[in-house]
């Protein structure tokens, strides 16, 4: 598997625990609970954003690798 296959996997496994969260966060009894899952979604966004910023550089340094 390429670097980038494993950086678009990884951003894939990301989007997964972040739909994740947010089905927690939504089904939370508890306000704290509800609270911290909804935390830790917004940092998985930052760190998909943080990912997908990978895939743009990899993508133009090997043109081989484009496409989401």
């Amino acid at each position: 598997m390429t670097v980038s296959a494993n950086v678009k996997q990884c951003l894939a496994t990301l989007k997964n625990i972040e739909a994740g969260l947010s089905t927690l966060s939504m089904s939370a009894g508890d306000e704290e609970a509800k609270r911290v899952f909804h935390e830790q979604m917004m940092v998985m966004e930052e760190i998909k954003k943080d990912l997908m910023k990978r895939i743009g550089e990899l993508e133009r340094e090997e043109e081989q690798y484009k496409g989401f």
